[in-house]
């Protein structure tokens, strides 16, 4: 099979697994060393370097979720209401573990500085680089058959996830990657015509 070939089939087989255990079918170590590679091999504007990374397993996970139920609680009072949030963040707690994606701000205001002209891109040009990272995870996970999915509950965590696990005043918190065995596949996929979403010109 070419490099081409292998690199599409996982790029099709990266899906949203909601069902999810804490079954894992490999180590916790091959999680770890998977995210460092991706910390050291993900490109990013201007060789920022800026996303950061912090990886939960079992009560450490556990504590985000419940921290996160916790949170919107606040938000929703009303027990009947929040009813399908508490099987949602259920369905988190169920996993192995969560990757929390950050961006160093230090690392933006240091490049906007330094290049003045581009001052209001670079924000942008972070969340690109974080978002690369995201995919680059994502999809190595799958290729080891992890099911992972992919959620966004900051900014209304941020406060107590920087408090509990000591976060950086500068990283800021943009996105959870839950993880951990797959219990029930994904669906069909269902795909907009590629003639709505793609032009070529001078081919």
């Amino acid at each position: 099979m070419s490099d081409l070939k292998a690199l599409q089939q996982l790029a099709e087989k990266r899906r949203s697994i909601y069902a999810l255990n804490a079954q894992l079918p490999v180590a916790n170590d091959e999680i770890i060393k998977l995210v460092e590679h991706a910390i050291l091999h993900t490109p990013s504007s201007f060789n920022s370097q800026s996303t950061r990374i912090v990886v939960l397993f079992g009560e450490d996970h556990q504590k985000l979720w419940d921290i996160t139920e916790a949170a919107l609680r606040d938000i929703v009072s009303d027990e009947q209401d929040f009813e399908p949030t508490k099987q949602k963040i259920g369905g988190f707690k169920a996993g192995a573990g969560t990757i929390l994606f950050f961006e160093d701000q230090t690392s933006v205001r240091n490049l906007q500085e330094a290049a003045p002209l581009y001052a209001d891109k670079f924000p942008v040009w972070a969340e690109h680089t974080n978002a690369m990272h995201q995919y680059v995870i994502w999809t190595a996970l799958a290729s080891i058959d992890v099911g992972a999915n992919l959620q966004h509950y900051n900014p209304v965590i941020d406060n107590k996830v920087a408090s509990t696990w000591n976060i950086n005043d500068h990283w800021d918190l943009t996105a959870q990657m839950v993880f951990g065995g797959i219990e029930q596949p994904a669906g069909d996929k269902e795909f907009k015509p590629l003639e709505e979403r793609m032009k070529v010109f001078g081919a």
